[in-house]
């Protein structure tokens, strides 16, 4: 029987060395999604991941997939269609917009390769974020082609890392191009790195590399200034994360 930590309201979490080996990473589950839990998981290393029929899980999975900035694989492609600006890519446009199309895409079921509706981003999920963007915490980058959104990607901001949460296309290489921007937009600001969460083939395609947890969470603890004493988002952080054009 697996012994899983119950979080009360208000309760903090457990330490992320407690989470389980099988699944992988899984801490706890219970609490709530409001913004004051969620910027404390992401601060910490943990994030929720669960579906419509499950409870509230929250995971700090070993090893964790990061992108180091300079790392990242901007294909002689790639690049070639950010030359084009056949495409307007933007930060903090439609963070609505990016959310419902990452959670209404089609995907691949990782069990039997069919493709299915199914999605762990949850109503609650979208209300959540959308709370979270709403409070400049949550971020988004979108692509679009003259006035219809092709492409885009959204996460959390902590610090100087950005924790990826989801991305769509519906053009081809539409999200690899928002990525593409997003990597030159924090390098621009001087950040540090993209938490991809767990390691994919994309991801690692894109330049990702796994690293052990106890490593990520030391370097997101060196990169997690968010805010001031007074309990306000930095200036730096603001003036990273304003709505402009990104388009690399």
């Amino acid at each position: 029987m697996i012994a899983l930590h119950y979080l009360e309201e208000g309760a903090p979490f457990p330490p992320v060395e407690s989470a389980l080996d099988e699944p992988n990473g899984l801490l706890a589950f219970g609490a709530d999604l409001s913004p004051s839990r969620l910027f404390s998981a992401y601060s910490q290393g943990i994030f929720p991941w669960f579906s419509e029929d499950e409870p509230l899980l929250w995971w700090s999975p070993d090893p964790r997939a990061i992108i180091e900035l300079h790392d990242f694989n901007a294909t002689k492609s790639l690049r070639k269609l950010a030359r084009q600006q056949k495409y307007l890519v933007t930060l903090n446009h439609a963070f609505d917009r990016v959310i419902a199309a990452c959670a209404s895409i089609p995907r691949k079921s990782l069990h039997n390769g069919d493709v299915s509706n199914e999605t762990w981003i949850t109503d609650d999920m979208t209300q959540a974020y959308s709370q979270l963007h709403g409070l400049g915490l949550a971020q988004s980058v979108e692509v679009w082609d003259k006035d219809i959104l092709v492409g885009g990607l959204y996460g959390v901001a902590i610090g100087k890392v950005f924790c990826g949460e989801s991305m769509f296309h519906t053009q081809s290489n539409t999200s690899k191009l928002a990525m593409y921007a997003l990597v030159e937009h924090m390098k621009a600001c001087k950040l540090a790195f993209i938490d991809c969460q767990l390691p994919t083939e994309h991801l690692m395609s894109l330049g990702a590399k796994a690293i052990s947890r106890n490593a990520f969470v030391t370097k997101l603890r060196q990169n997690n200034h968010t805010l001031t004493d007074e309990g306000k988002l930095t200036s730096e952080y603001l003036a990273c994360w304003q709505p402009k054009v990104i388009t690399p």
